[in-house]
């Protein structure tokens, strides 16, 4: 097994909650060494919740507070109310919880797929993703300047590959 993709089955384990109780669900942080929960783990781990709730419907909206940091050590509570259940749209709040206090809210509205208007810019011109160096072949090249306290954390491999690629004149 390839570390990458040891990293991306820990972050597809980490956005499968435990189903706490009816629209309760239970979320935990990895177990690094930060004094915070992440934030886009607590919005990942919400946006499952909500989704939880809702069938044959896609996220199209979304807005979230960030309340209070999050503790590592302290299992999430996701607590889902069902706002609205309509025939084209749907609408949920989670409330991240710990320690019975509010950490994180957010609105989500879901619809059903629905033929439309769309309208997007065109792709620029450039080449394919596989020509450009990833993420982690540039981390490996600046290593050697990054403090030896942080380097474990810079190199750490992560669940999603990125390819950076620089538009315009260089």
């Amino acid at each position: 097994m390839t570390e990458t993709h040891s990293a991306l089955q820990d972050l597809v384990a980490l956005l499968d909650l435990e189903n706490a109780a009816p629209d309760l669900y239970r979320g935990v942080s990895p177990s690094d060494r930060w004094q915070r929960v992440f934030g886009g783990q607590v919005l990942g781990q919400a946006l499952v919740a909500a989704t939880r709730t809702i069938e044959g419907r896609y996220c199209h909206s979304l807005h979230a507070y960030f309340l209070r940091p999050g503790d590592p050590k302290t299992p999430i509570l996701y607590r889902v109310e069902r706002s609205h259940d309509g025939n084209s749209f749907a609408s949920r709040r989670v409330t991240a919880l710990q320690n019975e206090r509010q950490i994180f809210i957010m609105d989500a509205s879901f619809q059903i797929h629905e033929e439309g208007i769309e309208h997007q810019l065109a792709m620029p011109d450039v080449k394919p993703p596989e020509e450009f160096r990833s993420e982690r072949e540039w981390r490996l090249e600046f290593a050697d300047a990054i403090p030896p306290e942080l380097q474990e954390y810079f190199l750490k491999e992560r669940p999603i590959e990125i390819r950076p690629l620089l538009i315009g004149p260089h």
